[in-house]
């Protein structure tokens, strides 16, 4: 199953595919980005890993990652999604998460925002789910920021892998 196509003002937005992995490889390498996300930089097999975990999401779940692709030159931006990934977090995520994450020259542009909202367009008409979560840690302001102005307000304060996280929601 392949997920559909999604598109912005300045955006293509497709279900993250195997020709991804070289720019996937690239932006979780970089420390600027992973710094909020994993604490560190990916090797090229935990890519892979994510890689073949998120295309799995579109066979066995029917929603997933999409590649955040510019529309001119197609360079690539990053990648937001509904995800199910089994976190073990505390206290544990009980809706599909919405994750997201762009490349540090592309931040600051509103790229991420575009990015999010169609894709929370797509899962509010084809989701029958009443709502959506997403776990952000204290320190990411950035994402905080972003949450909220997408609607997102806080409902839990938890643990991920020993880390303080917050927990947030939004309604459909």
């Amino acid at each position: 199953m392949t997920g559909p196509i999604l598109t912005t003002d300045r955006l293509i937005l497709t279900p993250v595919a195997l020709s991804d992995f070289d720019d996937l490889a690239l932006i979780w390498h970089d420390e600027a980005f992973t710094r909020e996300i994993t604490g560190r930089a990916l090797s090229q097999e935990e890519v892979w890993l994510r890689l073949l975990r998120d295309l799995g999401h579109w066979s066995a779940l029917e929603r997933g990652n999409w590649s955040l692709r510019l529309k001119g030159d197609g360079a690539y931006v990053g990648s937001v999604g509904v995800l199910d990934y089994r976190r073990d977090v505390s206290p544990p995520l009980d809706a599909p998460e919405l994750g997201w994450g762009v490349r540090g020259v592309f931040q600051g542009q509103g790229l991420a925002r575009e990015g999010v909202e169609a894709v929370l367009g797509w899962a509010d008409t084809t989701l029958d789910v009443p709502r959506t979560v997403c776990m952000i840690g204290p320190g990411n302001l950035a994402s905080l920021r972003l949450a909220g102005r997408l609607g997102y307000v806080t409902y839990a304060e938890g643990t991920y892998h020993g880390e303080p996280t917050l927990l947030l929601e939004r309604s459909r």
